[in-house]
């Protein structure tokens, strides 16, 4: 049967996606925030993932104010790099895979939780950056993308405990679909950082860590961090950090760290990196 093998938490600056593909990456500003990857590159290349079920959230490029899905499974065959507002990101197509998005839509809409189906759109860099940091730049993805948007950007966004809880349901998903895959989650987005207002520019780093620390372990209190404490540690954009609690939740009662990243800064955003594997009981 299918399982999930590992998770990955990845901020998703879009400026690291400029980096990469101006060929900037090895430049003294930007050396460090890619280093970070170095281990990471390698330690895919090896786990060889089938399935990568990415949790992301998209930046006004295939949903707006007129529809807005508090989560969003993709369901379809391949999904475009989306035009930002420069032109579409230099990367490949992402190629889906439709078998185990409809099993896992269905078994999670059976569970009671109200998924959206997108069986076409394109996906911007909240998709695409973490593919470019962790795989770099191949002709092709090495790997099946399953995109999972969840909404952050307008208020409401989930809480941390529903984020938690939804990746438990993925986590018993994967584990009916009856073709043999190694599957990973990956939770983007974050960590501390503001875009607009007073506040523009803050970073808080000794907050991010205690995160990061939470991650592995056998504790579930991140999913009781209440939105408000989001707001105000980490910023307006900080909010994108219960995505990577939908991952933390698909690991099942403990995981461990295998390796952790954290620069500041990486344009004006703190970028937060980790892997983690579950720990059987």
């Amino acid at each position: 049967m299918a399982r999930i093998t590992a998770g990955i938490g990845c901020s998703h600056i879009p400026a690291l996606g400029v980096a990469a593909d101006l060929g900037k990456a090895a430049e003294p500003y930007w050396a460090p925030a890619f280093a970070g990857f170095d281990f990471t590159r390698a330690w895919a290349c090896a786990a060889k993932p089938d399935v990568v079920i990415l949790v992301y959230n998209d930046h006004a490029s295939a949903f707006d104010m007129k529809v807005i899905p508090t989560f969003a499974i993709g369901c379809g065959d391949r999904y475009a790099p989306a035009d930002e507002g420069w032109g579409p990101r230099p990367v490949p197509v992402v190629e889906g895979h439709p078998d185990l998005a409809w099993h896992i839509a269905q078994s999670l809409i059976l569970d009671e939780f109200d998924m959206t189906i997108i069986n076409e759109m394109d996906v911007d860099h909240g998709l695409t950056v973490p593919l470019t940091m962790i795989f770099g730049q191949p002709a092709t993805w090495p790997v099946k993308v399953i995109p999972l948007a969840v909404n952050v950007v307008t208020y409401p966004p989930p809480t941390g405990n529903r984020c938690w809880a939804l990746g438990e349901a993925i986590t018993r998903a994967v584990a009916s679909f009856p073709e043999d895959l190694n599957v990973q989650i990956w939770g983007t987005g974050g960590m501390s950082h503001q875009l607009q207002g007073p506040r523009a520019g803050l970073i808080n780093a000794d907050w991010d860590q205690r995160f990061l620390d939470r991650l592995s372990g056998g504790s579930d209190e991140l999913r009781r961090i209440p939105h408000i404490e989001y707001l105000r540690e980490t910023g307006s954009e900080g909010i994108e950090m219960v995505m990577w609690l939908i991952m933390r939740g698909a690991l099942g009662r403990r995981a461990r760290e295998i390796h952790r990243h954290y620069h500041v800064p990486a344009s004006n955003t703190a970028l937060g990196h980790i892997i983690l594997e579950p720990v059987k009981d």
